[in-house]
């Protein structure tokens, strides 16, 4: 995905590199005075936000921290912290038991808010992996491209789940039902709107993007199996971790 900077609020992706979210909104707001050439080039940043995402693994930088592919991460957390650089257009992946705080440090980091940070959980004996996304809140500049976030953000997310996949291929390679495990993509947003929860379904068919129906969480089936998964109330062996590893799942709470 491309980078959403905030201080420079539009942001498309680019649509042949797994960037978190692009810079082209620098061209968005380009000067009028520049050269021709400059807004010419203006225009292609534009046009690659409805393109479409492609995964490079080349792009992609997988760091192990304090995990194998041989734990089940339904007896030891396993987190995905996904960052990119603006710089080298490369993502990079930390796989660890909580996230990977020293990848989301500095003051750009932390006005673009861009990561993708995600982790398995295991609710009464069925794994699941449940994705986190910032779309707003924080400062108010992030709240003024709120729409363009969540779009970004849902359309790059294909991108971020083919990382993991590849990153984390010998886990599950060694576990392959983790392939049938139900994805949960949480948008975090100060604007009711963009504050949900969506069931993109099957981790081996969301790679592909979101299935139609279960696009809204209130839509689905009372009945149905992809109804968003809660812990038992009572102590037991049966969900897992315990707690969130991912601090701000808690602390911003969505609405479904």
């Amino acid at each position: 995905m491309a980078s959403l900077t905030a201080a420079t609020p539009l942001s498309p992706l680019r649509n042949l590199k797994p960037s978190l979210i692009d810079h082209h909104q620098t061209f968005l707001f380009s000067n009028r005075r520049r050269s021709n050439k400059k807004k010419n080039q203006a225009i292609v940043p534009v046009a690659r936000l409805f393109g479409p995402a492609i995964f490079e693994a080349s792009k992609l930088k997988v760091l192990f921290l304090g995990v194998d592919e041989k734990k089940h991460p339904g007896n030891l957390p396993r987190t995905y912290t996904l960052t990119h650089s603006d710089i080298t257009s490369k993502l990079t992946l930390a796989i660890s038991q909580t996230i990977n705080n020293s990848q989301l440090q500095g003051w750009y980091n932390k006005l673009q808010r861009d990561e993708v940070v995600a982790e398995w959980k295991k609710f009464k004996g069925k794994m699941s992996l449940h994705v986190h996304c910032h779309i707003s809140g924080g400062h108010f500049l992030l709240d003024l491209c709120a729409r363009l976030r969540f779009f970004i953000f849902s359309k790059e997310l294909p991108v971020v789940l083919k990382a993991f996949v590849h990153g984390d291929e010998d886990l599950l390679n060694n576990y392959p039902e983790l392939q049938e495990a139900l994805v949960w993509v949480y948008f975090h947003s100060n604007v009711p709107e963009f504050n949900k929860v969506e069931c993109w379904g099957p981790l081996k068919e969301a790679v592909n993007g979101p299935h139609f129906e279960s696009k809204k969480l209130k839509k689905l089936n009372p009945a149905s199996n992809w109804e968003l998964p809660e812990k038992c109330v009572e102590d037991c062996n049966c969900c897992f971790p315990p707690m969130s590893s991912i601090s701000w799942s808690e602390s911003e709470q969505v609405s479904n």
